[in-house]
């Protein structure tokens, strides 16, 4: 099997060609970024955007998934729209109809958000909790959720969003990004730092380590059945924030870091209120989760 992947030189992106290689059913991969790539055995790279026909056409050509994960995150997204709605709207668009027309059988493993959800967050979130997006990131993913979903449904595409919740944790992560003081955390701590975090120390999160989400998206690129379901989050732990900061200490004993608690209403009604997440597709997929807080931890210093 060939499988192609778009953004894959970010963060997300370069774990999931490496997870690829490793898989036996996977005899190539076709990495397609407008950044450069490393060099690897068995990886052609196509460098340039995703919305030039030459880079698409001859990176999906004989390919039987592709993991999409490029996009125009966040803070980015709000500041930007005019690039946000190119980037994660028309161009998005064009790619799938791209698809549609040329290989309709091929699984389309799309990346979503769980900025999908609203505010007020109800007291669980599960499959069924109505999407509610405050965010224009969230907003245009969850369009191209609902498309891909009537497309999958019309057998137009075989395609399926997955909406994973934070990814930790990525050093010198994008300022611009909302959610950046999360990584920063990670190694602020690692690096015996001080920090002053925009959330309380009982602020609650979702968190999953970037190994699991990227086992998550070859999943589901690889595995034969996904179901009906067409959209749907990935599993995550729900994390204090006072519980993350012991699991960082345990895993490095000698920090000297301080960590701080500096509450912005905003910042908290998004990223810190979050409730018990279900994920009983994904979990009923067989999808990995992290086991604790400590291993989230250690997996994101592998």
């Amino acid at each position: 099997m060939k499988v192609a992947v778009i953004g894959a030189g970010g963060f997300v992106g370069q774990r999931v060609t490496q997870l690829l290689l490793a898989s036996s059913d996977v005899s190539a991969v076709h990495a397609i970024d407008r950044v450069e790539m490393p060099r690897m055995p068995n990886v052609t790279t196509f460098q340039g955007n995703f919305s030039d026909a030459e880079i698409i056409s001859r990176g999906l050509d004989g390919v039987s998934s592709v993991i999409f994960l490029a996009a125009v995150l966040g803070g980015a997204a709000e500041d930007n729209y005019p690039l946000a709605r190119q980037v994660n709207i028309d161009a998005t668009l064009d790619l799938i109809d791209y698809l549609r027309a040329s290989a309709p059988q091929t699984r389309f493993v799309n990346a979503s958000t769980v900025a999908a959800y609203g505010d007020p967050l109800p007291a669980v979130v599960n499959d069924a909790t109505p999407l509610a997006p405050q965010m224009v990131y969230g907003a245009q993913k969850v369009m191209i959720e609902v498309l891909l979903s009537n497309f999958a449904r019309r057998e137009w595409l075989d395609a399926v969003s997955l909406r994973p919740a934070g990814v930790m944790a990525r050093d010198g992560v994008n300022p611009a990004l909302k959610t950046a003081f999360m990584s920063r955390l990670f190694y602020a701590v690692a690096r015996g730092e001080d920090i002053t975090l925009p959330v309380s120390e009982d602020s609650t999160t979702w968190m999953a380590s970037r190994d699991t989400v990227a086992s998550n998206f070859v999943e589901a690129a690889l595995c034969p059945e996904i179901g009906a379901r067409r959209a749907f989050t990935l599993p995550a732990l729900r994390v204090r924030f006072a519980e993350l900061v012991a699991a960082l200490r345990r895993r490095f004993p000698d920090s000297g870091s301080t960590v701080r608690y500096d509450p912005d209403p905003q910042i908290v009604a998004l990223f810190g209120s979050h409730p018990p997440l279900v994920t009983e597709t994904a979990d009923a997929l067989g999808f990995s989760r992290d086991a604790d807080v400590d291993a989230l931890v250690s997996r994101a210093f592998e």
